[in-house]
């Protein structure tokens, strides 16, 4: 069967062997095998830490984590009572239903509302929905946000959020390049002081790349990524995520986390689309779509700047 659930986790596998799993938990998912039109064979395209929680008592680290409704620590008023990135990727998401099953695409739907735990920190009416699409070689994340406010006040009764996908991408991060972000401005978060973090700064590199511990914002990014290493790379298009980041944390940061794995740093780099920078704003009654496709680049691209 193209669609499985087994103890909270979902398992999709395509016609010719490519496959995702991803957890109830958080709706993450932590596996998404796939090859290329030379070399068929899936291989593992996603980073999960050896030493990662995939039990449901913590986020998990790696995978595509799903960021909503603050982005970092929370800045929104209404978001004061929420950790750092919100809540759901440590909340237990619903099985909805498979969307699409066929020789083509497999798809499901997981669906978060509020329950009396999410509100006592987060007092707005919301319906998530979480659309996970596998084909051969690549795999698409739909996450719709509908505002279920029924208030025909003016101002309207807006739902202000910020939305972004995690994604540890496997890769040498010592060899990988991102582009093109050459020109985009950027907020550098490894800068010690909080107005350097919040000094805008333009990326003069035609790939950029995660040798020293990254962590950088860009603003308006333009949509489509590349993220390329010798020898494989992936693409990530996007729609209605104007921002992405890119981080790895290497050894300084990287040894200080407890759930990372001994170097693991080294084995990926995160490349996330997101909504980050501002807030979305949704009327009552309306509904917004964040979309990421990654497709894995089948033939080795490389540019020689750094």
């Amino acid at each position: 069967m193209p669609v499985k659930q087994i103890s909270g986790r979902v398992i999709l596998t395509h016609a010719k062997g490519s496959s995702v799993e991803l957890l109830l938990y958080g709706a993450t998912v932590i596996s998404w095998k796939a090859g290329t039109i030379t070399e068929p064979q899936p291989i593992e395209r996603l980073f999960v830490s050896s030493k990662a929680a995939v039990d449901g008592s913590k986020p998990v680290r790696g995978g595509i984590p799903v960021i909503f409704p603050c982005f970092g620590p929370p800045s929104h008023p209404e978001h004061m009572k929420l950790a750092q990135h919100g809540f759901a990727r440590n909340e237990v998401w619903k099985f909805d239903s498979i969307v699409m099953d066929n020789d083509e695409s497999v798809s499901v739907r997981l669906t978060l509302e509020p329950t009396a735990g999410i509100a006592a920190k987060y007092d707005r009416p919301f319906h998530l929905s979480y659309v996970v699409t596998l084909v051969e070689h690549q795999i698409t994340t739909d996450l719709h946000v509908t505002n279920t406010s029924t208030s025909t006040s003016y101002p309207p009764d807006n739902l202000e959020f910020q939305a972004l996908f995690h994604n540890y991408i496997r890769a040498p991060a010592n060899d990988v390049l991102v582009f093109p972000l050459q020109s985009k401005s950027y907020f550098d978060k490894t800068e010690a002081s909080e107005e350097a973090r919040n000094k805008s700064k333009i990326e003069t590199r035609a790939g950029v790349d995660v040798r020293q511990f990254t962590d950088s914002v860009y603003e308006d990014a333009g949509g489509k990524y590349e993220v390329t290493w010798p020898g494989g790379g992936v693409e990530i298009a996007v729609r209605e995520l104007k921002d992405v980041v890119v981080w790895n944390p290497q050894q300084a940061a990287g040894m200080k986390m407890g759930d990372m794995e001994d170097g693991g740093w080294e084995r990926f780099v995160c490349v996330e689309p997101g909504y980050v920078r501002g807030f979305a704003k949704i009327e009552p009654g309306k509904t917004w779509i964040g979309q990421q496709v990654i497709s894995v680049i089948h033939h080795e691209r490389r540019i020689n700047q750094l």
